[in-house]
C-alpha cells in the first residue's frame, strides 16, 4: 500500500472511503444524510462528494422535495463504475452434462446478466471456456471488458491459495497447477475462487436464514456430493489449504459392520441415494428425483426419511459436537426437495444422536445459493478494493 503523505491526505482519502462505503451500503442519500452519518462538517461532505463524482463513482439520482428549502440532490454509487462476474462450475448440470452457470452485476449489486453453458471439460481447456463465457457474459450486457473488475469463481473443490491450486475437484482439467493465474491473466483482471459449499454460506449469510445469527454450519446436500461451511461471525472457516468442510471424507464404519470402513459420502452420496430409495420402493433415476418422489407422498416414504435422516445426523451429530452452532442449515437440492419432511425427519434423529442442541432450519433461499454466494463474494471484493484505491490515492 502506498503511504499517504501528509494528515490532510490521509484525511480527506478516509472521508472519501467512508462516504463511498455508505452509499454503497445504504444506497441513494443526501449531503444531510451523508453528514449525519459520517459526522463530517457540510462543506467537508461537499468537496467528498465533488471528489467522488469526478472520478466517477457517484452520481445525482434524483432530488428529496420532502424538506424544507430547496430541493436536496440524492447521491448514489454509480452502478456503472464496476462490475464482479460470477462463474459457478458445475460437475453435472440441469441437463446432466458438465457445465457452468455465470452472471454478472454492476457496483449495486443489480444482475445485469446470467447464463448457463454445456461443457465438456474433457475436449475444453477450462481456461478457455471461463473466458468464452465472461465474453459471453459481457456481451450480453453491453459492459467493456475494462469494467469487470473481479471474477470470483465457484468449484466443487477446495482452493489452496497458497498454491493457487484448486484441490479434491472432479472436473477434468481444474486441478492443474497454474490454471488460476493462467485465467486471471487472460482475463485481465482479478479472480477469486473458492469452495461452492462456501459460497452458498455466504448467500446464506446474506440473502437467508444465516443473515441475523452469530454463526451457522451449513450442509450443502447434493445431486451427488455433499460438503459443509462453518462460518463464524460472518468469517468463513476454510482452513489452511482450503479444505474445511470437506466432511464427505470422514471416515466411519458401516452401521451393519464393524470391518468395512467407509466414509459419510458413501451414506449420504448420490449413489447412497439411489440404493436407499431402491430398498424402499421410493423410484427416481437421479438422488433429486428420489428425494422429490418421497417428498410427494410422505406416508409411504416415512422409513426412506427416517433411515436418510439417520444418515445425515451420524455427521451432523460431529459438527455440532465439535462446533456447537446456534443453527445449522440444510442447503443444496436434496435438502430443498426433502423440504419440511427432510428437516423434521433430521431434527429428530440429530436429538437422538447428539446431546447438545442446535436449531436445524433449510434455506430459504430458492434461487442458484452458489451463483448467488459468488456474485456477493466478488461483489464485497470489487467494492473493498474501490476503498482501498480511494484511501491509497486520493489526492
Amino acid at each position: 500500500m502506498t503511504r499517504l503523505a501528509g494528515s490532510s491526505k490521509l484525511l480527506r482519502a478516509m472521508n472519501a472511503s467512508a462516504a463511498l462505503a455508505h452509499l454503497l451500503e445504504r444506497g441513494g442519500l443526501t449531503r444531510a444524510d451523508l453528514r449525519k452519518l459520517t459526522e463530517l462538517s457540510t462543506p467537508t461532505i461537499s468537496e467528498v462528494l465533488r471528489r467522488l463524482t469526478d472520478a466517477g463513482l457517484v452520481t445525482i439520482v434524483g432530488y428529496d422535495s420532502g424538506r424544507p428549502g430547496p430541493n436536496a440532490e440524492i447521491y448514489a454509487a454509480n452502478p456503472d463504475a464496476a462490475y464482479a462476474a460470477a462463474v459457478s462450475v458445475r460437475d453435472i448440470g440441469a441437463s446432466r452434462s458438465p457445465s457452468v452457470v455465470a452472471a454478472l452485476c454492476d457496483l449495486t449489486g443489480a444482475e445485469r446478466a446470467r447464463i448457463e453453458r454445456e461443457i465438456d471439460f474433457l475436449r475444453t481447456d477450462p481456461k478457455t471456456a471461463l473466458v468464452d463465457v465472461v465474453a459471453d457474459l459481457r456481451e450480453e450486457a453491453g459492459v467493456a471488458a475494462e469494467a469487470v473488475h473481479h471474477v470470483q469463481l465457484g468449484v466443487a473443490g477446495s482452493y489452496d491459495s497458497r498454491a493457487e491450486t484448486i484441490r479434491h475437484v472432479d472436473v477434468p482439467g481444474f486441478a492443474r497447477p497454474g490454471l488460476v493465474p493462467e485465467i486471471a491473466a487472460a482475463l485481465g483482471t482479478h479472480v477469486g475462487v473458492d469452495n461452492d459449499v462456501n459460497l452458498a454460506a455466504v448467500a446464506e449469510r446474506r440473502r437467508g436464514v444465516g443473515h441475523d445469527v452469530d454463526g451457522f454450519a451449513l450442509l450443502w446436500l447434493g445431486q451427488e456430493g455433499l460438503g459443509l461451511a462453518i462460518d463464524i461471525g460472518g468469517t468463513l472457516m476454510r482452513g489452511a489449504r482450503g479444505g474445511a468442510g470437506e466432511i464427505g471424507y470422514m471416515p466411519l464404519y458401516a452401521p451393519d459392520s464393524t470391518h468395512r470402513k467407509v466414509d459419510l459420502q458413501d451414506l449420504v452420496g448420490g449413489a447412497a441415494l439411489l440404493a436407499l430409495g431402491q430398498d424402499h420402493g421410493v423410484p427416481g433415476r437421479t438422488p433429486l428425483e428420489v428425494v422429490t418422489t418421497a417428498a410427494a407422498d410422505p406416508h409411504r416414504a416415512g422409513e426412506f426419511f427416517t433411515q436418510l435422516a439417520d444418515r445425515i445426523a451420524v455427521g451432523l451429530a460431529a459438527v455440532i459436537a465439535v462446533l456447537d452452532p446456534s443453527l445449522v442449515v440444510l442447503a443444496g437440492p436434496v435438502a430443498q426437495a426433502g423440504g419440511e419432511t427432510l428437516l423434521a425427519a433430521v431434527t429428530a434423529a440429530v436429538r437422538r444422536a447428539a446431546p447438545l442442541e442446535s436449531t436445524i432450519a433449510v434455506t430459504t433461499i430458492d434461487d442458484d445459493a452458489v451463483l448467488l454466494g459468488a456474485l456477493d463474494a466478488g461483489l464485497t471484493a470489487v467494492r473493498e478494493a474501490l476503498i482501498a484505491e480511494i484511501r491509497d490515492n486520493q489526492a
